[in-house]
């Protein structure tokens, strides 16, 4: 049913890592809430909102690194690594 869609290790990693990021994610808004805070996006943000705006940058970034050449995937990753730390403490 599944064949299709080719998984691979690499594929199932990461829905595993995207499926802990989103429990971890819940278990610290249950046990730790937090407050909106304003940053540079301008308008309150909480975690789960830096996190969605990181994973779209990542895609984004992976995205326009392929179109203009691709090569390997290390420093769209780095890039991306970097933009995600730059969103939970800037945004």
């Amino acid at each position: 049913m599944l064949a299709w869609m080719a998984w691979t290790w690499e594929t199932a990693l990461f829905f595993c890592l995207i499926g802990l990021a989103l429990v971890v994610l819940t278990s610290l808004a249950v046990f730790r809430p937090e407050t909106p805070r304003n940053g540079i996006l301008g308008f309150p943000t909480m975690r789960g909102d830096r996190f969605f705006v990181s994973m779209l940058g990542a895609a984004y970034i992976f995205i326009a690194w392929m179109w203009f050449g691709g090569g390997s995937l290390w420093y769209p990753l780095a890039i991306a690594a970097t933009f995600g730390v730059a969103m939970f403490a800037f945004a």
